[in-house]
């Protein structure tokens, strides 16, 4: 009798404890880029998955913007992008650095077309912009509460990656500062997820100072993880860029009946993410395919410039060439484009076109010219490397040979720079130097002359100068040496 009392008990104990399971799904994409082909089978993907996870919610995480000049130079710049992610019913994004490229009023315009949510702690607007940001923002799926915080990269200047022009009326602050005053989001939520665009390297260091956080999806670096990562007991995600692949993200919860039927928290017991392959899949939303065949209507942009005689598989390579137009187009003796503003590192052989241009260089940015002492063109270089997230730039109508510091690998030690025929540059003499108006304006080396637009894009020079070439042939060259990179 005794054992059948214990026996009953134990099955009582147990039915008490039992545990209920939910499931929360989650579509990730990041520095989706304009990518305008691929958004018909990213529809298609979030078409399958809602019919499986009703609830399931779509997030970005930054930088949907600056690719395709299809989109870029829309009528209502980036506007593509927002109306195709409307229609496949994205939930919040994040703002990435080039979100900020539409300039303030821009931004708030798309932002005001858009049916999802801007999130963003530590991008503080004026409220003259208009700019609807929330810091972060707490939705309902299936009975859980998921909060989520949004944050952004910033660079050397405080401010996002883009002409600090764009960035007029706003101030900004750490991310770190900015996602700690969310915390209370712990005892209000169920799930709290970070939407970040600041770098993988920089997610995998954030982890370990917000304990209370369950999920980070990032962007911005294009780190291709293998689904996510664990990190301080936190899944972080990121995929490469321009849709190649998103993340399905999978969290599972119990919750345990304790004493009198009272239900328990909510606990996560599981963490999945696993990458779709975009590009090779074969379904597509009608609609969204309507929509880009809309969209991509314009046979200006794929008129043929000039013919690529052998194929480009660097940034170096595309960089000499748009430095050489530069150089063409302005008559200056030095030109100088910034790594990040080589937006691709490979073309086939055969035409290059006005669309490949615009996706090349796609921030509608002015050239600059400015005379330069030898000295201060050194310092200049130094400095855009310093300031453009430490990747030395490229450069036209010379050759350099760059050392790093072996104590501080990321210091340049010693530049030299050469001549085509290979001597020294004279560092006394003054030389014309081309370059963009964003390297102008964050390369803070001192220099008399600041520069002046010459009411040009740099884009256009690049057009005018394959136009006018025909046929051209940049395969292998080479005019950044690295002498002890680590």
């Amino acid at each position: 009798m005794k054992k059948s009392l214990t026996l009953f008990t134990a099955i009582l104990l147990a039915v008490s404890l039992s545990a209920e399971r939910k499931e929360v799904h989650i579509l990730s994409a990041n520095d989706m880029h304009a990518y305008l082909s691929s958004m018909p089978m990213v529809a298609d993907v979030a078409d399958s998955l809602r019919t499986l996870y009703p609830g399931l919610l779509v997030f970005a995480a930054g930088d949907n913007r600056t690719g395709d000049p299809l989109n870029d130079m829309y009528e209502i710049p980036a506007y593509p992008m927002v109306a195709l992610m409307n229609q496949i019913g994205f939930d919040a994004t994040t703002l990435g650095n080039h979100e900020f490229d539409s300039s303030p009023r821009g931004l708030a315009r798309l932002i005001n077309l858009s049916n999802f949510s801007y999130l963003c702690a530590n991008v503080h607007p004026d409220d003259s912009l208009g700019m609807h940001l929330r810091p972060c923002q707490t939705f309902d799926v299936n009975g859980l509460r998921v909060g989520v915080v949004g944050a952004v990269q910033l660079g050397t200047h405080g401010t996002p990656d883009t002409h600090p022009d764009n960035c007029r009326g706003i101030s900004f602050e750490p991310y770190q500062e900015a996602i700690a005053r969310y915390e209370y989001l712990r005892s209000q939520c169920d799930i709290v997820i970070l939407l970040t665009h600041i770098g993988y390297e920089e997610d995998v260091e954030l982890s370990a100072q917000v304990p209370w956080v369950d999920l980070i999806i990032g962007g911005h670096t294009h780190t291709q993880l293998k689904g996510g990562e664990m990190h301080n007991g936190i899944l972080i995600t990121q995929n490469e860029n321009k849709l190649k692949l998103v993340t399905h993200i999978t969290l599972v919860l119990e919750r345990t009946k304790v004493g009198d039927g009272v239900d328990g928290p909510w606990r996560i017991v599981e963490k999945k993410a696993e990458n779709i392959d975009v590009r090779d899949r074969q379904g597509r939303n009608k609609t969204v395919t309507d929509m880009v065949s809309m969209f991509s209507n314009n046979p200006a942009f794929f008129r043929a410039l000039a013919w690529l005689e052998e194929p480009v598989t660097t940034y170096e390579e595309l960089g000499c060439l748009m430095c050489d137009a530069f150089i063409s187009e302005t008559g200056a003796d030095v030109a100088i484009e910034n790594y990040g503003g080589v937006r691709y590192d490979e073309h086939d052989a055969g035409e290059f076109t006005v669309s490949d241009v615009l996706q090349l260089d796609p921030f509608g940015n002015d050239a600059v010219l400015m005379e330069l002492s030898g000295e201060e063109l050194r310092n200049m270089l130094i400095s855009c490397y310093d300031n453009d997230s430490h990747l030395f730039p490229f450069v036209g109508g010379i050759f350099c040979e760059v050392e790093f510091d072996k104590k501080t690998p990321a210091q340049v030690k010693k530049l030299t720079l050469r001549t085509p025929d290979g001597k020294k540059l004279d560092l006394k003499k003054t030389y014309r130097v081309v370059t963009n108006h964003f390297v102008a304006s964050i390369c803070d080396a001192p220099r008399r002359d600041q520069g002046h637009s010459i009411n040009r894009k740099t884009a256009d020079l690049i057009i005018d100068f394959l136009d006018r070439k025909k046929s051209v042939n940049y395969t292998g060259k080479k005019r950044i040496t690295i002498v002890n990179k680590q």
